[in-house]
């Protein structure tokens, strides 16, 4: 469920929600009033392709900033709000991708799960929504999903994990974890498990995989794939400041909702600091133009130092999680090429999944 609907977390009166909605349609028309004084035919590909990227760029960092600011109660509605519309326009998405859908609970977390529809799956994929570790949904990652299972023909069950700041460190890692350790139990090979993830599920990711050695119950997974992660979250590094203007994320990234007194340099929430000697194949893809490139740059490299088999990619001129904000782009569309011939080869030579474990996920509470 959406956090806004858990029993746990407070919401706001309807009437405040009704003035947040028609204040937050003002900003977004007021943030394409300004979209002509931001040169949106100049870059690096075709002006219609520039043009997008503009648009979405503007949008998108509107909607943050104005969203952000509200009261927590009314961040939460307008979450509800987006979910529901979501829960609408989706599904006719996730039909036209060859995929099936349906809400079903693993180790007790509840989440979406997509399975192709015209084939048996050759693996699964536990996927960690982005948002900052604070918001978004799974509904609303619908678009995005339904085409990582299409083209990589795994089934993907999509975690609705516990957000920040009712749910800090490290309860959204537990419900990952909660959700590896049933899959597993389920009869799902390890060999043929996949964790996923964007910004800070992109983080979390990290956070599963270091854990997994030091936690009975957990296992490391054939590999992890990664779509601009969060895996610094110091926020020192320069393209923090260089990438202001040109990402889609507010230039006052917050952390301190999720961590709560954490330090930000332990490495289960940090995987830069981490030892990564026995860190899973990953495939890491992010933008050139974002804020976190350095610490990604940093991550790769400390992956490729540590031996680990990985694709990385980083893509000129693009801004954070641009991979799920501009599917037609294609330096997207590149990138899930990439996607589905990672996850070809970890699979390979390994079994196929065992007869019946989809049924039994799907029996999972």
């Amino acid at each position: 469920m959406v956090m806004g609907r858990r029993p746990e977390v407070k919401t706001a009166p309807g009437p405040v929600v009704a003035l947040d909605t028609v204040l937050l349609a003002q900003q977004m028309a007021i943030s394409l009033a300004r979209l002509p004084f931001r040169r949106p035919l100049h870059g690096r590909s075709t002006w219609l392709s520039n043009l997008g990227a503009s648009t979405t760029r503007e949008m998108v960092r509107s909607f943050m900033g104005y969203a952000t600011s509200l009261p927590l109660a009314e961040f939460r509605s307008i979450e509800i709000l987006l979910d529901d519309l979501c829960r609408v326009v989706m599904p006719p998405i996730v039909t036209s991708f060859g995929v099936d859908h349906r809400r079903v609970e693993i180790g007790g977390v509840p989440g979406i799960l997509y399975t192709p529809k015209d084939r048996e799956p050759v693996g699964v994929i536990i996927y960690l929504h982005g948002g900052g570790y604070i918001g978004t949904s799974p509904t609303m990652y619908a678009f995005f999903t339904a085409r990582l299972c299409a083209e990589t023909s795994c089934a993907v069950f999509v975690a609705d994990y516990r957000l920040a700041p009712e749910f800090p460190y490290p309860a959204g890692a537990l419900d990952a974890g909660s959700v590896l350790k049933a899959a597993i139990e389920a009869g799902v090979p390890a060999d043929r498990l996949v964790l996923a993830g964007d910004s800070g599920g992109g983080g979390l990711c990290t956070t599963m995989a270091l854990a997994a050695e030091d936690h009975d119950g957990l296992v490391r997974p054939a590999g992890v794939i990664l779509f601009s992660p969060e895996v610094d979250l110091r926020m020192d590094e320069p393209s923090v400041t260089d990438n202001a203007e040109l990402d889609i994320l507010p230039w006052n990234v917050p952390t301190t909702p999720y961590l709560q007194g954490t330090d930000p340099t332990n490495a289960l929430v940090s995987a830069v600091e981490a030892d990564l000697e026995g860190f899973p194949p990953t495939c890491v893809s992010w933008g050139g133009d974002e804020m976190f490139r350095d610490a990604i740059r940093r991550f790769a490299a400390k992956l490729d130092e540590a031996g680990v088999h990985t694709h990385t990619h980083e893509v000129p001129g693009m801004f954070h999680v641009f991979q799920i904000l501009m599917p037609w782009a294609d330096e997207s569309q590149a990138i899930y090429g990439h996607v589905a011939t990672f996850v070809e080869a970890i699979f390979e030579g390994t079994p196929p999944l065992p007869d019946g474990v989809l049924d039994r996920i799907h029996e999972l509470r």
